[in-house]
């Protein structure tokens, strides 16, 4: 009996559509900026990047 081959490592999938950061929480706070983590895909960013993608969106939506 041949050992079979090692499986390949599954590939992250990417979602098609990026996620909305319904849920994020603060995980820092330095003098002039507070970075948040989304609990749905993990991402950190700057509080302030949160804010502006939530008037992207609107935009958006208002647009169509």
């Amino acid at each position: 009996m041949t050992p079979s081959p090692p499986s390949p490592i599954p590939e992250k999938k990417s979602n098609p559509a990026p996620c909305k950061h319904p849920r994020v929480q603060i995980v820092a706070r330095e003098e002039d900026a507070e970075f948040v983590e989304c609990k749905e895909c993990g991402e950190i960013f700057e509080y302030s990047e949160f804010k502006d993608m939530t008037i992207e969106d609107t935009k958006f939506s208002n647009e169509s």
